[in-house]
């Protein structure tokens, strides 16, 4: 018999599936282990925090597939496994949407969001809602990360009453990190699947926007968002991501990318770096990092080269923070979440963002604890994002992070891909709607997990992934955490 609770710790999808073939382990066994490991640990012991809601059906829908794989054999190799889903992710079942916020914690939605089709169609188990910053960290200056009005504060299982838990994407990376699921799913505007992959020491890829639908997902702004795979390693990240992607009639911004999406687990080669050209973005992105932080990434450059691949070091990369990253996601706020809240129906309390900032005002004991300053500025400009500050700056941001940024960086020093340590460089590939992938990279003398990021150029999914597999086989880095 399987010990799940130390097998699951580094066990992949595929060699779940493997088990399952074998009878050795039922996909009703697995979703009760992590319905049992939630109870013991989300809200009682270290008190976790990072699930929010559990669907009804799960165990149901866990017989059900067992039944059809021993009867037909699996959809794929993601049939019967556990999946969390950012609580900003459609699920038309018995599960509430509502991006952490009090004001939509009554919405069910009519329909399941696109990916979320694609994942249950291969047979995955929609296992709950995961916690999240709410509004995707788009509320309040002062609102730290994983805090929701809906489902209070997540905790970092690596550290749960002094280490962050990144943001907003919070839940999906504590609850892997916790052994709650197998698989989990954020999404990112700038950072918030990638700093919550680094700070629970998971793997967490940002897509190339369009890549993966955003329809059936809470907005933030249109320009950035997009959803993407979380796992505790990066063949099931890649496993996912092969899942997720595709064009749907609803987004206009996957229109033609299926001649992109492959199968993604084909990249992963153990020799996947060698020889291939990286850069590592210093001293600028280096800044911040402490001592044993920059010790860590000194690691990870040597771990790189041990794995074959040639070290560009230093390559100067544009910083982005502060040129428009904040202008356009205010003026975009606004536009989408009315649209998206205007099609509810009367079954939402809320139709307008001017709604929720009534809504939390009126209940501002317990909807308000961090204000809603965010909120308020974005209500101010028009909604129609004829503003000529934001036509500016979204100019400005495509052509500091494309033409000036990851285009010319990767172009003037024959680069593959930029290395970034944890999500310092998230806002440039946001900004230009390229993908990266963070991978763990060890901890600090205190256990404080730390990531190391690649990014490269529209598309380049299928080399991030191969570059991170190299990385990960070499380096070994993630440990689980200890409660």
């Amino acid at each position: 018999m399987i010990n799940l609770g130390e097998w699951l710790q580094e066990a992949t999808v595929r060699q779940i599936a493997q088990a399952m073939d074998r009878k050795d382990l039922s996909a009703y066994e697995l979703t009760l282990f992590y319905l049992d490991r939630i109870a013991r640990l989300n809200t009682q012991g270290p008190m976790i925090n990072a699930v929010l809601e559990i669907n009804p059906d799960a165990l149901a829908m866990a017989e059900g597939l067992d039944r059809e794989r021993q009867k037909n054999g699996a959809r794929s190799l993601l049939h019967g496994i556990p999946v969390l889903l950012k609580d900003n992710i459609q699920t038309g079942d018995n599960m509430h949407t509502s991006a952490g916020s009090l004001s939509l914690r009554t919405w069910y939605a009519p329909r399941d969001a696109h990916l979320v089709h694609r994942l249950r169609n291969a047979g995955a188990i929609i296992i709950g809602k995961a916690n999240m910053t709410e509004w995707a960290n788009f509320m309040s200056d002062t609102m730290p990360n994983g805090y929701s009005s809906r489902g209070g504060q997540v905790k970092n299982p690596y550290g749960p009453d002094h280490f962050d838990t990144g943001g907003s994407s919070s839940g999906s990376g504590a609850a892997l990190a916790a052994l709650f699921a197998q698989l989990a799913v954020g999404t990112e505007t700038s950072g918030s699947i990638l700093s919550p992959a680094s700070s629970n020491s998971v793997v967490g890829l940002k897509p190339t926007l369009g890549l993966v639908s955003r329809s059936g997902i809470i907005p933030l702004a249109h320009s950035q968002d997009t959803a993407g795979p979380m796992a505790r390693t990066v063949e099931d990240v890649a496993l996912m991501l092969s899942v997720m992607a595709g064009s749907d009639p609803a987004d206009p911004a996957t229109l033609a990318v299926d001649d992109f999406v492959v199968d993604y687990t084909s990249s992963l080669k153990k020799d996947g770096l060698q020889g291939v050209r990286l850069g590592i973005a210093r001293p600028e992105y280096y800044d911040e990092l402490t001592s044993e932080q920059l010790f860590l990434m000194e690691q990870a450059i040597k771990d790189l080269k041990q794995a074959g691949a040639v070290i560009i070091d230093p390559v100067s990369v544009p910083m982005t923070e502060d040129i428009a990253d904040y202008i356009v996601l205010k003026y975009e706020f606004k536009a989408d979440v009315n649209a998206f809240l205007s099609s509810l129906g009367p079954t939402s309390p809320v139709h307008s963002l001017a709604d929720v900032i009534a809504y939390n005002e009126a209940h501002h004991d317990i909807a308000l604890l961090y204000g809603q300053s965010i909120l308020l500025e974005s209500e101010q400009t028009s909604g129609t994002l004829t503003e000529s500050e934001y036509l500016q700056a979204r100019a400005k941001d495509l052509k500091v992070s494309r033409e000036e940024g990851i285009d010319a960086v990767l172009a003037k020093y024959d680069l593959e891909a930029i290395v970034f340590p944890a999500n310092y460089g998230a806002a440039i590939g946001a900004k230009a709607g390229y993908p990266s992938i963070c991978v763990p990279g060890g901890y600090t003398k205190d256990g404080e997990p730390l990531g190391v990021t690649f990014t490269a150029g529209a598309f380049s999914e299928a080399n991030l992934l191969r570059y991170a597999y190299a990385y990960e086989t070499v380096s070994k880095q993630r440990i689980s955490p200890n409660f």
